[in-house]
């Protein structure tokens, strides 16, 4: 059963994520209409050019008139800014959900400034970016066979947060429900880590005297590794600030397991080094499988 359709959503932000799920509620004709909020007039031209959204205002009180549901897709830093300028303008019916890769920070944000409209604050997370960005990256089909997670909290109003559930299944997306210290402890891992990761390693060949002869060898391992570094700077900054403590967490247990591996190279290790290549592509294998599973 589909859900309610909207009359009106706001998204803040039209880029891979808001834009996406925007063009996913049209496809499926679940929204009437799309406008939309953000910094760079010439995204949100490309954003109407493209049928993402039917207009672009940077009024907020024209913006919310009559809004059912309003998705912040900024980077996490800006939302503070976000929820402080809107709060003014909501109604007392709009639901107001997010985007954002951290949740805690956001949380927060959104405690501190949306005051009596909190309650209807539904925060999340859709697992399905890309290494592109802006409007012109936005397709319907993004959240298809992907993880959404929700992180309700005890004040949330349990109708906001069926109704934004009811919207991200509609976009084909499979709903995840974690706490908001469990989310980014778990992203930290597995999301923060390996995208900081890759931005270091590149910077760090890219700084080297001699930068272009190794990039000129670089192949398709390389370029596998290191795809995410093609990612959005600002945003990735935004992200890895919000959430630095887990962060660097996972940094400390990473570089542990970097210095177990160099007393392995040191020792001349064989047999200690084929089984920490083994148990990790072990892992990676069973974890291959059943996102491939999921996917189809």
């Amino acid at each position: 059963m589909s859900p309610q359709p909207l009359h009106k959503l706001v998204v803040v932000g039209v880029g891979l994520i808001g834009g996406s799920f925007a063009l996913a509620l049209r496809s499926l004709g679940l929204v009437q209409q799309v406008l939309g909020v953000g910094r760079s007039a010439g995204n949100l031209a490309k954003a109407k050019e493209l049928g993402i959204i039917d207009g672009a205002t940077s009024d907020w009180s024209e913006a919310l008139a009559g809004a059912d549901l309003v998705l912040v897709a900024t980077p996490v830093a800006q939302m503070g800014r976000v929820f402080a300028a809107m709060a003014p303008h909501l109604g007392t019916a709009t639901i107001v959900t997010d985007g954002g890769s951290t949740k805690q920070d956001v949380v927060a944000l959104a405690r501190a400034h949306l005051g009596a409209h909190f309650t209807r604050f539904v925060p999340g997370h859709p697992i399905a970016g890309t290494e592109f960005n802006g409007a012109e990256a936005a397709f319907p089909e993004l959240y298809r066979n992907r993880n959404v997670v929700l992180a309700p909290l005890a004040e949330t109003d349990p109708t906001a947060l069926r109704r934004v559930a009811e919207l991200w299944k509609a976009c084909g997306a499979e709903i995840r429900q974690l706490p908001p210290d469990r989310h980014d402890a778990i992203f930290a891992a597995v999301s923060h880590l390996p995208h900081l990761l890759a931005f270091a390693l590149v910077s760090e060949l890219a700084a080297r005297a001699d930068a272009e002869e190794y990039f000129r060898f670089a192949a398709s391992g390389f370029r596998d590794f290191t795809r995410i570094a093609s990612s959005h700077p600002e945003m990735w900054r935004d992200i890895c600030l919000a959430n630095a403590s887990a962060v660097r967490e996972e940094i400390a247990r990473f570089q542990a397991e970097l210095a177990r591996v160099d007393t392995l190279l040191a020792a001349h290790d064989g047999p200690g080094l084929e089984h920490a290549f083994d148990r990790a592509r072990t892992a990676r294998n069973a974890w291959l499988a059943n996102f491939q599973k999921a996917a189809t």
